[in-house]
């Protein structure tokens, strides 16, 4: 997912009545849960509770409506929010299976806690981030081969032509590429695992509604990932590292806006 999302506006038509809102002190709502939202970690505490595996099937939509008690077409939405999360794998003609692919194990450890809707829960994953990304690069720019600054430098340039040419699946996936590469050149396995993990629970975020367009700052990301680049290809680390934050920091301040659009228009 592009680090500069888009929101979409459209909620499914019915939905079971989300938890109730908190309302600050300032009169704004906060934690919002769409129904399908919760129809999915329903589904999910169904999972565990009949101690499926990965590879087991799961009962149809119409009987995962009847057993949830909703509708059907709410499945459908949870179902493809836990099928973008890797949760789940829709085989047409056979089915609803669990999913065995290494995101489950991601979930499983921090998918209990995440609320992808709840902006302080982005704060925080993003803050995560910032800690994890800024040591990155910023190892990054004392560690790097030259095959990983190429790599660094071949993303980046996929990220340019992809929002140039209006093409958002190659910058999504050349996004993704960049800040994998630029982990990987810390040439540090936790901090690539880290990376990984962050940004998979940022495509939850993704998953349920921000996605398939760029954002008003897409060009912005842009030029923030060359200058990460750069600051690697130069050797200056603390250069590499303050470049990421301030990518960082506005990428969650586009997310926290888009987000309270979405829930408070």
């Amino acid at each position: 997912m592009n680090d500069t999302p888009a929101i979409e506006a459209a909620l499914p038509a019915q939905a079971l009545p989300a938890a109730p809102a908190a309302v600050s002190g300032s009169g704004e709502r906060r934690d919002y849960r769409p129904g399908y939202e919760i129809v999915a970690e329903r589904i999910l505490e169904y999972i565990a509770e009949e101690r499926l595996l990965a590879g087991d099937r799961l009962p149809t939509e119409i009987d995962l409506a009847k057993t949830l008690d909703t509708s059907r077409a709410v499945v459908r939405e949870a179902v493809k929010i836990l099928s973008a999360l890797g949760r789940v794998r829709a085989h047409k003609g056979r089915g609803l299976f669990v999913a065995d692919d290494e995101g489950m194990l991601v979930t499983s450890r921090w998918g209990g806690f995440f609320r992808p809707v709840d902006i302080d829960h982005l704060l925080m994953l993003f803050e995560f981030r910032r800690v994890q990304e800024m040591a990155a690069s910023s190892l990054a720019a004392t560690r790097a081969t030259p095959s990983e600054l190429r790599a660094i430098e071949v993303a980046f340039g996929r990220c340019r032509y992809g929002f140039a040419h209006g093409e958002v699946d190659v910058f999504n996936q050349a996004d993704e590429d960049f800040h994998a590469a630029v982990a990987a050149a810390a040439h540090n396995a936790f901090l690539v695992s880290a990376v990984r993990d962050a940004r998979r629970l940022q495509r939850q975020a993704s998953a349920i509604g921000i996605h398939d367009a760029f954002g008003e700052n897409t060009g912005v990301a842009v030029e923030e990932h060359e200058a990460i680049y750069r600051a690697i290809r130069d050797g200056h680390p603390e250069e590499a590292a303050q470049v990421t934050a301030a990518h960082l920091d506005r990428t969650l301040e586009d997310y926290r806006r888009e987000i309270q659009r979405r829930l408070f228009g």
